[in-house]
């Protein structure tokens, strides 16, 4: 973090925000630099990688569904941008042991300990403790004793949207980013790779709450893609992971995903539409799907 922060006092802090008696390197200066910097960077990342997942990858059709809520969108991204300030405190924390030197953040390939295959090592390993981090807190937070204070907010969305994507309680969204910012702490990390690994994790965030359920055929048993994770959703206890299936199938959490055996969001769509049972009575609708709720979604 200390990359950012060090562009944005060269090019606005100091020049233009800051009076010269505030040296660069002060800690009330860095942390209120920080603040600043991780919510405008985490509001940007949301708004703008959510609005063209949104316009662009989103399959709109899926708003039709009984499960989408009435102004869902607007609910999702509200929730979102309250929560992001909260999760920013402790967050900014951890980026402020960052710029002090306390993590192996490294600047130059020549630190690493391995040089060039220690750069792509590091992101190999990074992807997959950060998955199993992930898989762990986030089957910790469904424990019946947890999920209602924390989790449940973010299970509203039974067919989410991209905006769903970062729509969790301060808590929730802290203990599942958690992982991404001890990583550096724990183990030798390019500055620069960090950087590109937040901005995809930001991403791949996005694309398990896009609603596009293609998954290459090879991949679908190794990937938690959108299909996995909105089975996650509707049904509840499967597919905790982050990126892959591992820990599902060595926890017994796996879920072949139903959008990709003809039981989906999508078919329950066509069949309400073909029954005369959605198009303009989604209150007809809901009371089908309600009617059955073993069969298409599991109570909280």
């Amino acid at each position: 973090m200390d990359l950012v922060l060090n562009v944005a006092d060269y090019y606005v802090l100091t020049p233009h925000v800051y009076p010269s008696s505030w040296p660069e390197d002060g800690a009330l200066r860095q942390i209120i630099s920080l603040l600043v910097l991780t919510n405008l960077g985490a509001a940007v990342l949301y708004l703008g990688l959510g609005a063209i997942s949104y316009f662009f990858i989103f399959d709109h059709n899926l708003m039709k569904h009984p499960h989408f809520l009435e102004n869902q969108v607007r609910r999702e991204i509200k929730y979102a941008m309250t929560s992001l300030p909260w999760i920013s405190v402790p967050t900014v924390a951890l980026f402020f042991a960052e710029v002090r030197g306390y993590s192996k953040l490294y600047d130059s390939v020549g630190d690493s300990p391995l040089g060039w295959p220690g750069l792509f090592l590091s992101m190999i390993s990074f992807l997959f403790f950060t998955d199993m981090c992930i898989y762990w807190i986030h089957r910790f937070l469904h424990h019946k004793l947890i999920y209602k204070l924390f989790h449940k907010p973010h299970h509203i969305w039974k067919i989410p949207t991209p905006f769903a994507s970062h729509a969790f309680h301060p808590v929730d969204g802290f203990m599942q980013g958690l992982p991404y910012h001890i990583y550096p702490f724990l183990f030798p990390l390019h500055k620069v790779l960090y950087l590109a690994l937040y901005v995809f994790v930001n991403i791949w965030t996005i694309s398990i709450h896009d609603g596009d359920y293609r998954v290459p055929g090879a991949l679908t048993s190794v990937v938690n893609g959108s299909a996995h994770h909105t089975d996650h959703h509707l049904f509840f206890d499967y597919n905790y992971g982050q990126y892959f299936t591992l820990w599902d199938r060595l926890g017994g959490s796996y879920r072949h995903p139903s959008a990709l055996v003809g039981k989906g969001p999508h078919d329950l769509i066509r069949k309400l539409q073909a029954e005369g049972k959605l198009d303009g009575d989604r209150t007809k609708a809901k009371g089908q799907v309600n009617g059955h709720r073993a069969v298409t979604c599991k109570e909280e």
